[in-house]
């Protein structure tokens, strides 16, 4: 038994060693198998070391040399390697000195180039980053850069990279363009001129000015044909014409075109339109500018029609008109003229004609023909206006002649003479003589004082009736100066008064005098300027009226003003004390109906409620006609406030205060004015008519329509319902005190009053127009 555990043993243990160097010898087959790769792997990595160093070497010279500038920098931004298009570009070297690419932003774009830095962290590259740096010189530059991320042989990012391209110019360039374009579009669209694009006959783009000549919006204008805004007239032509410029005839063209605009009237423009060629020669778009020339031809029709109406007024002259140009041939001549001279032409056959041969014609009809003629030189050299230059002429008659040269912007275009028939004035200016010398002895011998003085206030002639008013003779005032002598407060008020002489200003004024015994007098003047026979001022004339008695009138007229003034105000105080001893039983009477209807509503029956209340509709009735007779009473005669009121606002105002029915609306026709008032009588006036008129309308949808208009002296306004009207037999009653439209148990009949008495304050009128059924209008007047 042992002997065989032994060989079992012993066959067991020879397989074992049998099995181990089995194993022993496949493993030293792997080992030298392992070695050799090895071996293999360490020399190709030799070759792929050496072919990357190289590799790497050829890259840095690729870089180094590239013409766009590139930059080499660690994740903080300093740069750790730039090629020589980097130094020249930017101006630093990273060899010499540290360069931080964050110092190179300019500050507008710092926030940008954070967020850009991010997505290259992130993504591992960055593409087409704009921005603006300033280089070493200072000066800004626009750069776009595409960078990635450096990695390690860990797969970590060590370092970025990136080329720089100088987009500067490109940049300006865009700019200029952009800033063009908006210079463009902002000239385009605030052109006076209509400016429009068109594709085929379709509107592409407008300008407002366009858009304001037709009455189109812009917008509505880009889905509309040509055809659709021109007259039906001018498309024939129109088309023609744009089909000439498609075949390459025509690269602009001009017309005077007709459009139709949105109301259907009928536009004339002048209109350009250019055509835009792509490279080939075709037609890509064309532009149009239209100038509306509508007021232009209005204007030269006016033009024509006035210079006719110049024309014929010129011809039928009572005085005789030739005009001559530059080179003294007639240019225009009137029926006048050639009957003055007894011409026998007609006035347009003489234009053209030689105005020197003409002279030599008539000279003979003067009493002096050689002066005539050397006068007519004299005023052509001389070239200034010369004014009633007197002509006498054989046959007895005297001609007064005018010259007037003309210029145009100061450059000679001939000069105009006139000539009339002065015989009759001269005539009458020796009448004037012999009346002048009897209507001086009127004036001698008249009740009214007259006295006349010089510029310097020294009395040249005084009659009779002066001298009798002040006392003085004839010789005591001639000679002296007139307020010296009368005045009784010389204040310079003469002084005063001889200046506005000088200024041809003539008036009326009231003085005080010292007659020659010590009276004072009261004067009404009525003075005037007193000219020369060239026209000019040389003193005044004044005639006096001793208006004593009237003044000491007015004296106790004015005495009488204020102790009436005194009375009213003592009327206005009594009205108000009666006013408030008036309210206090009222007051008292409706309280008591308060409290008897209160302890005794389960008492009363339904008659006893009905009087209390009847009882309290009485009260309330009376204290409106308590307050309606206040407010009458308390309108003065005369406005005593003025101040700007704006009749708008207070339209505006009252509807905020007055009861308006749901149905009822007020609505201002037109803007009303601005007067002069008292803010309160305008509120008076309005809310009266106001609440009248919205109360009386029994129509489902009721108005109240409020217009003004005005003229020289008044603003006329009205206030117009479609309420029940009122019968004619009121028309007038409705604006007595206490007079009211029917038994209205709230109307006072105070109302219509109060409005009448303050539309009389301000100086109007008021009235009204109804027709029952239809409706009131309420017309009134205020002075301006």
């Amino acid at each position: 038994m042992e002997n065989k555990e032994v060989i079992l043993l012993k066959k067991a243990l020879e397989r074992q060693k049998k099995a181990r160097k089995q194993a022993e010898s496949i493993l030293e087959e792997k080992s030298k198998e392992l070695y050799a790769t090895s071996r293999k792997l360490e020399v190709t990595n030799e070759r792929l070391e050496n072919l990357l160093s190289q590799k790497t070497s050829e890259l840095e010279g690729v870089f180094i040399n590239i013409v766009d500038p590139y930059v080499v920098m660690d994740l903080s931004g300093h740069v750790i390697k730039m090629n020589n298009a980097a130094k020249e570009f930017l101006g630093f070297d990273c060899e010499r000195e540290q360069l931080d690419l964050n110092t190179l932003v300019h500050p507008d774009y710092t926030q940008y180039t954070s967020e850009s830095f991010m997505k290259l962290a992130q993504a591992g590259t960055l593409k087409n980053y704009r921005a603006k740096i300033l280089v070493r010189d200072g000066s800004e530059k626009y750069v776009q850069v595409n960078g990635s991320l450096i990695y390690n042989k860990n797969n970590e990012a060590v370092a970025a990279q990136g080329i720089i391209r100088d987009i500067t110019q490109e940049t300006e360039v865009k700019q200029l363009l952009a800033e063009q374009k908006r210079q463009l579009d902002i000239i385009v669209e605030n052109s006076p001129l209509g400016i429009v694009l068109t594709v085929k006959g379709k509107i592409l783009k407008a300008n407002k000015a366009f858009g304001q000549m037709l009455g189109y919006p812009d917008t509505k204008l880009k889905n509309l044909r040509v055809t659709d805004i021109s007259a039906p007239e001018d498309q024939a032509e129109s088309v023609a014409l744009m089909s000439r410029m498609d075949r390459g005839e025509l690269d602009t063209f001009s017309m005077v075109k007709k459009y139709r605009t949105k109301t259907g009237q009928t536009l004339l423009a002048k209109t350009t339109v250019s055509a835009v060629r792509d490279a080939s020669g075709n037609v890509v778009y064309q532009v149009a500018m239209v100038d509306d020339i509508t007021k232009e031809i209005a204007a030269e029709n006016l033009l024509k029609a006035s210079q006719s109406r110049l024309s014929s007024l010129i011809s039928n002259l009572q005085m005789g008109v030739l005009l001559e140009n530059e080179d003294r041939e007639v240019e225009l001549t009137n029926i006048k003229f050639c009957e003055l001279f007894g011409i026998p032409a007609k006035p347009e056959d003489l234009k053209g004609m030689d105005c020197r041969d003409a002279v030599e014609e008539v000279k003979e009809y003067f009493t002096d023909p050689s002066g005539f003629v050397n006068r007519i030189e004299s005023i052509l050299q001389q070239k200034v206006v010369v004014l009633s230059d007197e002509l006498e002429m054989k046959d007895g008659r005297i001609l007064e002649r005018d010259f007037i040269p003309i210029y145009n912007q100061d450059i000679y275009q001939g000069h105009l003479w006139t000539y009339t028939d002065v015989t009759l004035r001269k005539t009458y200016k020796k009448n004037l003589e012999i009346q002048k010398e009897k209507y001086s002895s009127i004036i001698a011998n008249m009740n009214l004082g007259l006295i006349e003085v010089d510029n310097n206030d020294i009395i040249q002639l005084v009659n009779q009736s002066f001298c009798s008013m002040s006392g003085y003779s004839e010789q005591e005032l001639l000679g002296h100066r007139a307020s010296e002598i009368l005045l009784v407060k010389n204040t310079g008020f003469m002084e005063q008064k001889n200046h506005d002489r000088k200024n041809s200003i003539s008036d009326s004024y009231e003085i005080e005098i010292r007659t020659k015994n010590g009276n004072i007098r009261h004067w009404l003047i009525s003075g005037a300027p007193r000219y020369d026979e060239q026209g000019a001022v040389v003193g005044s004339i004044g005639i006096h009226l001793d208006i004593t008695e009237q003044k000491e009138l007015e004296l106790q007229k004015e005495n009488l003003l204020k102790e009436l003034e005194a009375s009213n105000q003592g009327l206005q105080d009594y009205a108000h004390i009666v006013s408030h001893d008036l309210k206090s039983p009222l007051r008292s009477i409706s309280a008591l109906a308060t409290w008897l209807n209160d302890d005794y509503v389960d008492v009363l029956d339904e008659n006893g409620v009905f009087n209390l209340q009847m009882m309290q509709e009485k009260v309330e009735a009376m204290d409106k006609l308590i307050d309606g007779i206040l407010k009458y009473s308390s309108i003065h005669e005369t406005p005593s406030l003025r101040q700007k009121v704006d009749l708008n606002e207070v339209v505006s105002e009252i509807r905020e205060i007055i009861y308006i029915p749901e149905h009822v609306n007020i609505v201002i026709m037109n803007t009303l004015p601005t007067v002069e008032a008292d803010p309160t009588k305008m509120h008076q006036l309005f809310q009266n008519l106001l609440s009248n008129a919205v109360v009386n309308i029994e129509d489902p949808k009721g108005v109240v329509r409020i217009f003004s208009e005005e003229n020289d002296t008044h603003f006329k306004l009205g206030i117009a319902d479609n309420g029940v009207g009122i019968p004619p037999e009121y028309h007038k009653k409705i604006f007595e005190i206490f007079q009211s439209l029917g038994d209205g148990e709230r109307s006072t009949g105070i109302g219509l009053s109060i409005v009448k008495k303050i539309v009389n304050l301000y100086g109007g009128e008021i009235w009204l127009e109804s027709k029952i059924g239809k409706g009131t209008t309420f017309y009134f007047t205020i002075l301006k």
